[in-house]
């Protein structure tokens, strides 16, 4: 079947790993000085999208005679801002996404907290925003809107208006778009001409080891050299823990999809977590990939080098962990199964040796009207990789170094826990579907972290299979007093936090405690095929741990029935317990269609036993939202 590619895949910001931690300088004006750069340009950044367009947009300076900077806001002073003035014709561009439930990204939540709280005199400082989120959710774009309202109001003046990306959409081409028109605004703005040169500059030069010790070559680690092999908590996003598979089953008992359990031993680890948290794993690229883009280019994988970043004073001295291997970096640090953007196209073009193909990748990277539906269709609509168009453009033989650098990091994948810390303190569940489906060119397109996460079968031959893992916090919480009723809706692998949220119920009820009623509406496409974790549901309603287990089997019908029919079906209930009995509501699954109809139905109910108009419904799920009663835990 054909499916829409992803673009990007949640997970975490990137950092750079070997910043000497005592000579930090926090000053970003003083280092803005010593380096003579006039634009600063900072992200909130969790997938890497908003890092990259901020080193884009810092690029893209010098072609109007100034120089930029991007820039990580968790590592600099932001109260500094106001001493942007001291510096001639300068500017701060925030490239910010929006993560979660309109939050903040991680490395933004400091700034996020100081803007909030502070009451700074920006007056004279000049700065545009442009915001990446996703038009699905309910916050869209938040943390983008906020910042740029709140700096006008700390007397900050906006050189450019806010720039919308929805990743829903084509965010590439809402960056390209609004882009092209913020260069030439910035230039009226000084009165500078641009100065013409598209030319590709390098940002990293290339260095080739030929009689490094092996004890210094990176092999895959994130952070510390050798951390994979000399484990030392705490463990983050910059240190993961090895946990090993115990479990790996196939979930579903028929059909063509690949639904599987995975259970993680987290023994000794210190780590804790709590219903509700996501996992992060970091995953590695297919073999089959890494070797034919070697072959394509000509290429010996085996020969170690490092990417040494042109720029001496930046804090980012590779664009991953060097010294390393080109096999290590295709296969641990680099993305090389998503659409590449724009700018790969167009700094990669010159390296074709054919006219007609050099000219069509300069075109699907312009502004133009034929160019972007070029894009849209040879590049996102038809998930070409940077596999694919090697070999669909073959005069394109890039030296490999410079594909390296262009590359966005390989991030790391997200699942919401499938377990509860109370029963299972030393052990971490994940529920995922295996991503594979066909592409227009006809390709199999196979979903990294899925079928990595599908091989990892337990200790076989007396050799652990390992899945490098952190927590990520979550909002997404059972009620603090048992007693509160709670409804679930998760169908498919949006089941996942409901099996801890049941199993915690299910502790807390051994326990002696007050559990209020626990319900759920699960669904799936067919009884005998996907009911995921049927007999432990069955089981969990047996024994009176889930007051009503409501399944919607979508295709065992002429007609097709999901959760938001049964919400309706049982409104009456529904109502009694949202509007009498204060029960928490948590959504889980799909954010583009089942939480949206998801959220009509709760419209619906509340218009229909409320006595409401639909505006006044909509205000009272918000309501409900606000006082943390109504939570999601959605994806698109």
């Amino acid at each position: 079947m054909i499916m829409g590619c992803v673009f990007s895949l949640p997970e975490d910001r990137l950092v750079a790993f070997d910043r000497p931690q005592t000579t930090r300088e926090t000053s970003f004006i003083d280092k803005m000085k010593k380096t003579g750069k006039n634009i600063v340009v900072f992200y909130g950044s969790q997938t890497g999208t908003a890092e990259e367009f901020a080193n884009r947009l810092a690029k893209d300076a010098h072609r109007y005679g100034m120089k930029g900077m991007s820039a990580d806001p968790e590592e600099y002073d932001l109260s500094e801002l106001s001493r942007l003035t001291e510096i001639e014709n300068s500017i701060a561009i925030f490239c910010m996404a929006t993560y979660g439930e309109g939050d903040p990204t991680d490395n933004a939540q400091d700034f996020y907290d100081w803007l909030h709280e502070g009451d700074a005199d920006f007056s004279g400082v000049k700065y545009t925003v442009f915001a990446l989120g996703n038009k699905t959710y309910e916050h869209y774009n938040a943390m983008g809107k906020y910042v740029d309202q709140r700096l006008a109001e700390l007397g900050a003046q906006r050189i450019f208006d806010l720039g919308m990306g929805d990743d829903d959409g084509n965010l590439e081409e809402d960056f390209v778009s609004w882009r092209e028109q913020f260069w030439p605004a910035v230039c009226e703005h000084f009165g500078v001409e641009a100065t013409g040169e598209e030319s590709s500059i390098r940002q990293y030069e290339l260095k080739v080891h030929s009689d490094l010790n092996m004890n210094k070559i990176y092999t895959g680690e994130l952070g510390r050299l050798k951390s994979f092999e000399n484990q030392k908590p705490p463990f983050d996003s910059k240190n993961p823990f090895l946990a090993p598979v115990t479990v790996n089953r196939k979930l579903n008992k028929a059909g063509d999809r690949h639904l599987m359990h995975l259970e993680l031993d987290i023994t000794g680890s210190k780590i804790r977590y709590e219903s509700g948290d996501h996992v992060a794993v970091y995953p590695i690229n297919d073999s089959v990939i890494v070797n034919r883009i070697g072959d394509l280019l000509g290429v010996d994988l085996d020969t170690v080098i490092s990417l040494n970043n042109l720029d001496e004073e930046s804090n980012k001295k590779h664009p991953f962990p060097c010294p390393t291997t080109y096999r290590t970096a295709l296969t641990h640090y680099l993305d090389i199964t998503n659409p590449p953007r724009t700018n790969v196209l167009y700094e990669l073009a010159q390296y074709a040796t054919e006219p007609k193909d050099q000219e069509n990748m300069r075109k699907m990277a312009s502004s133009s009207a034929e160019g972007k539906a070029l894009y849209q269709s040879w590049v996102l609509d038809s998930c070409r990789n940077i596999l694919a168009i090697l070999e669909d453009f073959p005069s394109l033989r890039p030296p490999i170094d410079h594909l390296c650098e262009l590359l966005p990091r390989l991030q790391a994948r997200y699942y919401s826990i499938a377990s509860s810390s109370k029963v299972h303190p030393n052990s971490i569940h994940i529920c995922a579907v295996v991503v594979e489906y066909k592409t227009k060119t006809g390709r199999v397109n196979k979903g990294v972290a899925t079928n990595w996460l599908k091989n990892k079968m337990p200790a076989d031959n007396g050799h652990k299979a390992t899945v490098p893992m952190y927590i990520r916090k979550s909002q997404f919480r059972l009620p603090f007093k048992s007693s509160n009723p709670v409804i679930m809706i998760g169908p498919g692998t949006g089941i996942a936090p409901f099996m801890g949220f049941v199993q915690e119920r299910g502790w807390l009820k051994e326990q002696g405690k007050d559990v209020g009623e626990t319900v759920l509406y699960y669904g799936c496409r067919y009884k005998n095929e996907d009911f995921l974790y049927q007999e432990e549901l069955e089981e969990f309603e047996k024994t009176g741990v889930l007051t009503a287990l409501n399944v919607a089997f979508s295709r065992d019908q002429a007609e097709k029935v999901y959760v938001q029919h049964l919400l309706k079906k049982n409104k009456e209930a529904v109502w009694r317990l949202v509007h009498t009995d204060n029960a928490h509501i948590y959504i889980c699954g799909d954010a583009r269609y089942m939480a949206r109809d998801v959220q009509n139905a709760f419209y619906e109910i509340a218009e229909e036993l409320g006595g409401m108009s639909r505006a006044q419904a909509v205000d009272y799920i918000k309501k409900l939202m606000t006082k943390g009663r109504y939570s999601q835990d959605v994806w698109s």
